[in-house]
C-alpha cells in the first residue's frame, strides 16, 4: 500500500524540490503536532495567517454554525448574506472613512489582481509602479508587479506598463505621473525581509500621488490585522491609502482576501462591462464567519496592546555572534545572519528541536519569525533560548 509520504511525493504538486516533508496531525494554539507527536512552535503562523493561533475554540465555534446554516451560496455581491455583512461592518468602522466598500476575494494574490483592473478602470490609465523586491502574489498580474527578475523571467512576457522602482528611494519618486494609474506598495517589504518604509518615503509618495490623481494601493497581506503593533501599517505612517490589500491573517484560517476603497472608487467595476470583476468563492460564508470571530476576538481581548513588549522580548533574548542584525515591526521580524547556508544550517536545525522558521524569497540571508500574536512571553523565551542553542551548534 503506498504511504502518504509516497502520495503526496507523487501526486501532489511541488513547490520546492525539498519541501519539509512534515506530517501534521494536529495543530493548537502556537503549536503544530506531527505523525509521531513530536511538537514544534510555530514561528511562522503559516506565513503570517494564523494571528490566533491554531484551532482558536472561538474561530471553530463560528465556521461549525456556519457550516450548519449553508456552506456556499453565489458570493459575488448579489445575495445579501449576513456573514459577508457582519464582516464588512466590523471591519468599515475599524478603517478610515475613504476605506468603505470591500470586495472580497480568496487570497491576497486575488486582491492584488483586483486591485490592478480596478486602478485601470477607474483612473483610465494602464501604468503601474512597484518596488524591487516587492512581493504581492505568484498570479500573472501579480508576478508583473513582482521586484525580483529572478522570479518573473521564465514566464514573460508579463503585463506592460510596469516600472519597478528602487524602496526607500524619495527621487525615483519622480516617475509617478499623470500617466500612471497607481502605485503598489507594501509598507514593510515582507519577503525583501522586513525592510521597513521610511515615514517621509511613505508621505512623499501620498503627496505624489495626489498632485498626480493617482491611486496609492498599500499592500498589507503580511501587516495588517495587529501583527505589526498597529491594526493597519498604514497607522505607522498618518496617511491612508486609496485601495487596501487584506488577505492572511483576514480569514482567522481560512481562505480570504480583500481589495477595499471608496464606494466611488470601487463602483467603477459595476458597469462597463457589467460583472467586470467576479469570483465563485470570495467572500465564501464560512470563511467570512471565521474572519468575522478572528477579528472581533483580536479587538475585544486587546491582543494588540501587548505586540511591542513581546516584540521586545524577542530581541533580548535572541542574541548570538552569529547574528548580523534583527530588523523588526511588532511581531514581524527578520534575524538576519552572515550568510544563505547559515540561515539554511539554522532552520534544519531549528526544526529538528521543534522550532518552525523560515527564510525570505528576496533575502536569504535572513530567518523570518512571525509567531502567532497570542504566544506568551514565557513561549517567547523558550523559543528564544531554543533558537540561539541552534545558533550554536551551525
Amino acid at each position: 500500500m503506498i504511504s502518504k509520504r509516497q502520495l503526496f511525493l507523487q501526486h501532489v504538486a511541488q513547490t520546492s524540490e525539498n519541501p519539509l516533508m512534515l506530517e501534521i496531525e494536529k495543530a493548537e494554539g502556537v503549536f503544530l503536532y506531527d505523525n509521531t507527536r513530536k511538537k514544534y512552535f510555530d514561528l511562522i503562523s503559516g506565513i503570517a495567517v494564523s494571528n490566533l493561533g491554531h484551532c482558536h475554540p472561538k474561530i471553530i465555534k463560528a465556521i461549525t454554525e456556519q457550516i450548519n446554516k449553508y456552506t456556499y451560496t453565489m458570493v459575488f455581491g448579489e445575495y445579501i448574506q449576513s456573514p459577508q455583512l457582519k464582516l464588512t461592518e466590523l471591519l468599515i468602522n475599524i478603517l478610515p472613512s475613504n476605506l468603505n466598500s470591500i470586495y472580497f476575494v480568496n487570497s491576497g494574490s486575488e486582491a492584488t489582481e483586483g486591485a490592478l483592473k480596478l486602478a485601470k478602470r477607474y483612473t483610465n490609465r494602464n501604468q503601474i509602479i512597484a518596488f524591487k523586491n516587492a512581493y504581492h502574489g505568484s498570479t500573472n498580474g501579480a508576478l508583473s508587479i513582482m521586484g525580483d527578475e529572478r522570479m518573473k523571467r521564465p514566464f514573460r512576457p508579463l503585463i506592460p506598463g510596469i516600472k519597478i522602482i528602487d524602496f526607500n528611494n524619495i527621487k525615483q519618486l519622480d516617475l509617478i505621473t499623470d500617466k500612471t494609474a497607481a502605485v503598489i506598495i507594501e509598507p514593510i517589504q515582507g519577503e525583501g525581509g522586513v525592510i521597513i518604509s521610511k515615514v517621509e518615503f511613505i508621505s512623499k509618495i501620498r503627496e505624489k500621488c495626489n498632485k498626480t490623481n493617482t491611486l496609492l494601493i498599500f499592500d498589507e497581506a503580511q501587516t495588517g490585522l495587529g501583527r505589526t503593533g498597529k491594526l493597519f501599517a498604514f497607522e505607522h505612517y498618518n496617511i491612508k491609502p486609496d485601495i487596501l490589500l487584506l488577505a492572511k491573517a483576514l480569514g482567522g484560517g481560512m481562505p480570504l482576501g480583500a481589495f477595499i476603497s471608496s464606494k466611488k472608487i470601487l463602483n467603477s467595476l459595476t458597469s462597463n462591462p457589467s460583472l467586470g470583476h467576479i469570483t465563485t468563492f470570495g467572500g465564501h460564508p464560512v470563511s467570512c464567519a471565521a474572519a468575522y470571530e478572528s477579528l472581533n476576538t483580536l479587538l475585544n481581548e486587546k491582543l494588540i496592546d501587548s505586540i511591542y513588549e513581546k516584540e521586545k522580548l524577542f530581541r533580548t533574548h535572541l542574541k548570538h555572534p552569529k547574528i548580523k542584525e534583527i530588523r523588526s515591526k511588532g511581531l514581524f521580524i527578520a534575524m538576519e545572519l552572515y550568510s544563505a547556508d547559515d540561515v539554511n544550517k539554522t532552520i534544519k536545525l531549528a526544526l529538528s528541536n521543534g522550532i518552525i522558521i523560515d527564510w525570505f524569497l528576496f533575502n536569504p540571508s535572513s530567518i523570518r519569525i512571525a509567531p502567532p500574536l497570542i504566544i506568551t512571553k514565557q513561549q517567547i523565551i523558550e523559543a528564544c533560548n531554543i533558537l540561539v542553542g541552534c545558533l550554536d551548534k551551525i
